[in-house]
């Protein structure tokens, strides 16, 4: 062998998801749940929380965001943590903090994830500056799931 050393195996130890509530990242989820059952491996699901930059000029507008990032946090570690035993999958939720891809690649490398799902974005600026799925592609460090 002339390369170092292989982390790889037989298939993922580790599949990372990235969810936000988005149709296309709860498809993630499912088809993430569903490759973990698969391929008997833990299956981790990040929540990213970010805050829009308008949310620092009116405090009021501050709190509604927090409360609503709130809700959907609750929403999705119900959602992602009650289909676990269901599945017969080992599932854990995230919160992290920050730019979606940012933070999605510190877990990857800090949880040592083999793969990692994502829905596809359905907004239309991300034509222009790129989705995070792309920059997750591009980023070329493991094997990027994009889920219409």
């Amino acid at each position: 062998m002339t390369g170092g050393f292989e982390l790889g195996s037989d298939g993922p130890s580790l599949i990372l998801v990235g969810v936000d509530g988005s149709r296309t990242s709860l498809r993630a989820a499912a088809y993430a749940g569903g490759l973990a059952r698969r391929e008997r491996c833990p299956l981790v699901a990040v929540y990213v929380k970010k805050t829009p930059a308008a949310a620092g000029m009116d405090a009021g507008a501050g709190v509604a965001m927090v409360l609503t990032g709130d809700e959907i946090e609750q929403e999705l570690r119900d959602l992602v943590e009650g289909r676990g035993p269901d599945l017969g999958v080992d599932v854990r939720f995230e919160v992290r903090f920050g730019d979606p891809y940012v933070e999605l690649t510190k877990a990857a490398d800090e949880l040592r994830a083999d793969a990692l799902v994502v829905g596809a974005s359905e907004s239309a600026g991300h034509r222009i500056i790129g989705s995070l799925a792309g920059r997750l592609v591009k980023a070329g460090r493991w094997p990027v799931t994009v889920v219409p």
